[in-house]
């Protein structure tokens, strides 16, 4: 590729040297090689924006300071930690993970990017990230963000929902790396190709004359940023009314919550009983389906599915035979932070009116 297009040499120095000063540098997981805190911003950082995830790595920190840690924890706990913070599977694959290195590699992450992607949860870019930043290896990231910066710079036409264009842009990835880089090096490019993704080569008004590769960049050249990445299969959301049975007990101190199934939405979660329609939430309040109170709808997006959430209580339970002791508990109100609670479910239960 450097052979067709002998600009594109300039391109690392110049991220290089714009990160170094323009670039973020404040955020609490830079300034560390430690893996364990890269490999946990990271997963964070997956889909997630840093301002939300900031309060939840420094909350996760104090927990648990370090693999071990992690590792020795019950699944309820790091769920609970995670809660609100969504796409619910990195957090069991974080345990899974955690467990893994400390079972296998001796509490010790693995130094390549290779032995890392073998480790539950950790992808190709992830690998990558962390095999940059805290051992200096000559690999390159490449995220969401970064196709789109790279999909733009070469004018990549190929179709990023496939398999076979992703896998042709990383390998153009890494040809674009810097020549013989210092492990400082790496972790400016890394950080550069980061920064650049989220602040000025975002999905819609780019800020080209901010940019400090536009001058190399061939979408900006022709001035058709906006048509690349190519990407012809858009998400589409599925619209689905679930209805959310709150079961409060007799004294109003106490929730029903049940474990959510090993797979599907919210997986593993604890949440108030869940069902597809209002006849089959009445019918398993039973007895006490005349007192049952509405309470107003909440929307609730998730990537494949927006979600019309319609909650129904029933207050002064006494009768717990409808619930199922197998799956479920009475949970006291003032608990709540010790379970792993899907965000709307969690919104909805602190504010249940008095």
């Amino acid at each position: 590729m450097s052979r067709e297009r002998p600009g594109l040499s300039r391109f690392a120095p110049a991220l290089i040297q714009w990160q170094r000063e323009r670039g973020r540098h404040g955020l609490p997981w830079q300034g560390t090689r430690d893996p364990y805190r890269v490999w946990l911003s990271e997963i964070m950082l997956q889909q997630t924006q840093v301002s939300t995830v900031i309060a939840y790595y420094d909350r996760f920190l104090q927990r648990f300071p370090d693999v071990g840690a992690l590792a020795s924890a019950s699944q309820d706990e790091v769920m609970a930690l995670w809660s609100g913070l969504g796409y619910y599977s990195r957090a069991r694959n974080l345990h899974r993970c955690a467990q893994t290195v400390v079972a296998d590699h001796g509490g010790v992450f693995p130094q390549t990017s290779e032995a890392l992607e073998s480790l539950p949860g950790i992808g190709a870019s992830t690998a990558a990230a962390i095999a940059a930043f805290c051992f200096g290896q000559r690999v390159s990231i490449v995220d969401g963000n970064v196709r789109r910066v790279l999909g733009r710079l070469l004018a990549f036409d190929g179709d990023l929902s496939m398999q076979g264009p992703q896998r042709e842009l990383w390998a153009q990835a890494q040809d674009l790396l810097p020549l013989a880089p210092s492990p400082e090096d790496m972790v400016s490019y890394t950080q550069g190709l980061m920064d650049l993704g989220a602040g000025l080569c975002t999905r819609t008004r780019p800020a080209c004359g901010d940019c400090p590769v536009s001058t190399l960049c061939q979408a900006h050249g022709l001035g058709q940023q906006d048509r690349y990445p190519v990407k012809s299969r858009r998400l589409t959301r599925r619209h689905e009314s679930w209805w959310l049975l709150v079961l409060r007990s007799a004294s109003g101190a106490d929730v029903w919550l049940e474990r959510r199934p090993a797979r599907g939405i919210w997986a593993g979660l604890h949440s108030v009983p869940v069902f597809a329609d209002e006849a089959g939430a009445l019918q398993a309040a039973g007895a006490d389906a005349a007192s049952v109170r509405s309470l107003p709808a909440v929307s609730h997006a998730l990537t494949h599915r927006e979600l019309r959430l319609h909650p129904l209580l029933v207050e002064g339970v006494t009768d717990i035979a409808t619930p199922d002791s197998a799956v479920g508990q009475w949970v006291p109100l003032d608990r709540l932070s010790a379970f792993g609670l899907p965000a709307p479910v969690r919104n909805l239960l602190e504010r249940l009116p008095l």
